[in-house]
């Protein structure tokens, strides 16, 4: 069994796609958010996640994407890949694909849509890891899937490959983040939040970083959560952790990633609108969303 090595973590940024107004991708806003991003500190750069919209993208818009990502990143940070689809079958090849155009880590996110049981979760996983040879995360977000990887689950995949070096949160709950980290922790794997509010309790605990989304709008903010944490000024980590609950307060008022893009153009990033039908938010939430933003600007958040 051996392999296992990267140990993963900082702030992974799950770094948003832009789009021009006729919805194609602008390659080089992509570029200049690649070194934004970097310039802040972040740990990794993730195209293609839940903020970069996989579900609205080809395989072939993808893989563009990946290749511009990381000749842009130049080996700075890794760069990963979010290779996870419905099938097993179809996960391997785009996970092949991601591999041939330079992808350093693979986050697959679980299979959706169709009810499945830990079991096939199991086999699905085994599959994909023997089948490409990339360290891989496993990426848990049952409310947009409707499937939880459970804990007995995640030990027994690390059991079995050697390549998932890691595995991702994103279920908000504590019980669930905390049992990944107690595993992580007998296992050597690299468990990352996938909860923004949850990142310093997580670092606390044991976990080794998180994908932040709202990275995409605060990189120095949440990089010094886990900067601070690391030098051992949990008072100053502590301030940062906090100071994101005014703008995480207007989540409620649509897709969460929708607020997240419309929040960097609003500060100045020119990554457009997330495409159809997920780019509208509503009058009352961008008055709450613009008065977030400039309590933030105040309080010298970026």
């Amino acid at each position: 069994m051996e392999k296992r090595e990267p140990r993963i973590g900082g702030i992974i940024t799950p770094i948003l796609t832009p789009f021009y107004e006729d919805e194609s991708i602008n390659f080089d806003e992509l570029r200049h958010q690649v070194n934004r991003l970097v310039e802040a500190g972040v740990g990794g750069i993730f195209p293609f996640g839940t903020n970069g919209e996989a579900y609205a993208l080809s395989d072939d818009e993808k893989i563009e994407i990946l290749k511009v990502v990381v000749d842009e990143t130049k080996g700075r940070v890794p760069v990963y890949a979010g290779t996870g689809c419905i099938t097993t079958k179809d996960t391997i090849a785009l996970s092949k694909r991601a591999k041939e155009a330079g992808a350093d880590i693979l986050s697959i996110i679980t299979p959706y849509f169709a009810a499945i049981s830990q079991d096939e979760l199991f086999e699905h996983y085994k599959a994909v890891a023997e089948a490409v040879d990339l360290p891989i995360v496993l990426y848990n977000i049952p409310m947009r899937t409707a499937c939880n990887i459970e804990p007995e689950t995640v030990e027994r995949i690390a059991k079995a490959c050697p390549n998932v070096v890691g595995a991702k949160d994103s279920s908000g709950k504590w019980e669930v983040l905390s049992a990944y980290i107690e595993i992580g922790e007998r296992l050597g794997l690299s468990i990352l939040s996938g909860n923004d509010s949850l990142i310093l309790r997580a670092l606390q605990a044991g976990a080794l970083g998180g994908i932040a989304g709202c990275s995409n709008v605060y990189p120095n903010n949440m990089v010094a959560i886990y900067k601070n944490f690391v030098k051992g000024d949990i008072e100053a980590a502590q301030k940062a952790q906090d100071a994101i609950a005014n703008f995480r307060s207007c989540f409620k008022y649509g897709n969460p990633n929708t607020i997240v893009k419309t929040a960097a153009a609003l500060l100045g990033n020119n990554v457009g609108k997330c495409r159809r039908p997920f780019c509208s938010v509503s009058e009352e939430g961008m008055e709450a969303l613009k008065k977030a933003l400039a309590v933030d600007k105040e309080n010298g958040l970026n």
